[in-house]
C-alpha cells in the first residue's frame, strides 16, 4: 500500500520546522495529520480520493488544516472516542465519527488498525498499515533525537508503555510526525526506551543526592546546553518526577521532590529513608 509523506511547514518546536502529513491508500484514501495545506498535498488528496481525515493527536502543529479539508473534501472526519470536545476545541470542527483503539478502517489496498499510544499527549493514537506492518506513529518516535514528554500533559509512564507495545509489534517501518521515516523500528524504539531510562536514573540520582527543586534537578539531569529548550527539559524532568512518585521512588508535590521512605522504585536503586 502506498503511504505518501508531505512535509508541511508549520510553527513547531520540532527540528526542521515541519510536520509530516500522510496520505495512505487510494480510492478511498486516508489523510492523517493535515497540519497545513500545500499545492502538492492538495494534488495528492484530489488524485488519491481521500474519504477519511484522521489525526494522531490534537496538538496545534498536527491539525492546522483539518477544518479546511473538512470544508473542501467530502470525507469523514474522525476524532478519538471520549476526546471529541478536545478535538473540536483544537480543530474548530465537530467530528463526524469516533475512533477507538482496536478499530480498523478499510481503504483502497488495505486497512488501518487504530492503536492506543498515549504519553506525548493523552489523546494520542497510532495507525498500523495491516498489509506491511508499518505504523504511523505521530509524536511517539523520531528517527533522531527524542520526543518531548512534558508535564502537565505528558505522561512518562504511559509513554514508556507505548514504546514497549510498539516494540512488541515488530513494525516494518515507522512514519513519525516529524522527520524522515524510521527504517530500523525496533532498534530505534529500544534506543528511545534506553534514553528515557538514562534520564530517569539521572533524575533519581539527583534527588537521592539532595536536589529538591526542578531547577537543581535539571542541572544534574542534563549534561548539555539547554539554550532555547530549557522549558521543554524542565517539563520533562517534572514528567519523570511524576512517574517516580507514582512508583513510590520519590515524593513530589509539584514544587519539591524528596526521597520516599523505604523507596526502591523502578529497580534502579536500593531504597533508604532520608529526612527532608
Amino acid at each position: 500500500m502506498t503511504i505518501t509523506r508531505h512535509q508541511i511547514p508549520v510553527s513547531t518546536r520540532a527540528p526542521g520546522g515541519h510536520t509530516n502529513t500522510y496520505v495512505v491508500g487510494e480510492d478511498p484514501a486516508i489523510l492523517v495529520d493535515p497540519a497545513g495545506r500545500t499545492p502538492d498535498l492538495d494534488r495528492t488528496v484530489r488524485e488519491r480520493g481521500v474519504d477519511h481525515v484522521l489525526v494522531t493527536h490534537t496538538h496545534p502543529d498536527h491539525v492546522g488544516a483539518v477544518s479546511s479539508y473538512a470544508a473542501d473534501v467530502e470525507a469523514t472526519v474522525w476524532a478519538r472516542y471520549g476526546r471529541e470536545s478536545r478535538f473540536e476545541d483544537a480543530t474548530g470542527v465537530r467530528a463526524d465519527a469516533t475512533l477507538s483503539p482496536g478499530d480498523v478502517l478499510a481503504l483502497g489496498g488495505g486497512a488501518l488498525e487504530v492503536l492506543d499510544a498515549p504519553g506525548h499527549a493523552p489523546d494520542h493514537l497510532a495507525f498500523v498499515e495491516r498489509e506491511t506492518g508499518a505504523v504511523i506513529v505521530g509524536d511517539c518516535a523520531v528517527a533522531e533525537g527524542s520526543v518531548a514528554v512534558g508535564a502537565p500533559e505528558g505522561d512518562m509512564r504511559a509513554y514508556l508503555s507505548t514504546l514497549r507495545r510498539l516494540y512488541a509489534r515488530a513494525p516494518s517501518r515507522l512514519y513519525p510526525g516529524h522527520g524522515p521515516p524510521v527504517a530500523n523500528p525496533r532498534e530505534r524504539l529500544a534506543d528511545l526506551l534506553e534514553h528515557r531510562k538514562q534520564r530517569e536514573r539521572r533524575v533519581l540520582a539527583a534527588v537521592d543526592g539532595g536536589a529538591r527543586t526542578v531547577d537543581v534537578i535539571l542541572e544534574a539531569a542534563y549534561d548539555k546546553p539547554l539554550d532555547g529548550v530549557q522549558d521543554l527539559a524542565r517539563a520533562t524532568v517534572e514528567a519523570h518526577l511524576e512517574k517516580l512518585a507514582v512508583e513510590g521512588a520519590v515524593t513530589w508535590e509539584g514544587m519539591r521532590a524528596g526521597v520516599a521512605n523505604g523507596a526502591g522504585g523502578g529497580g534502579e536503586r536500593s531504597g533508604r529513608a532520608r529526612d527532608e
